[in-house]
């Protein structure tokens, strides 16, 4: 069975935007952003309209399902992320603890 090729109309990606991470066309929103007010904070889509009201619903919906089509892809992008972030903090705080020790 041959898989349905799904158009989302309202995702691009582009290398210079956001590093080349899938977003809502027209802006700087990712995809792995609104997946995770949705999935992980679990906001309904009018919420997450607004806190971002330049958009509009039915580019949620279709980052949504962009989102699902690709979720292990971006999944993985999302740990990544996460594990980046606290590598971060961590660094950071060492370098407190070390200037407040000097």
């Amino acid at each position: 069975m041959q898989e349905a090729k799904i158009k989302h109309p309202y995702v691009e990606i582009n290398p210079k935007i956001c590093r080349g991470s899938p977003v809502i066309k027209g802006t700087r929103i990712r995809i792995v952003d609104i997946a995770i007010e949705y999935e992980y904070l679990n906001h309904t889509p009018d919420e997450i309209i607004n806190a971002h009201p330049h958009l509009k619903l039915e580019q949620i919906h279709d980052a949504l399902s962009y989102y699902y089509e690709k979720r292990a892809e971006l999944d993985k992008k999302i740990r990544e992320d996460k594990q980046f972030i606290q590598k971060l903090t961590k660094n950071q705080k060492e370098m407190r603890n070390k200037i407040i020790f000097l």
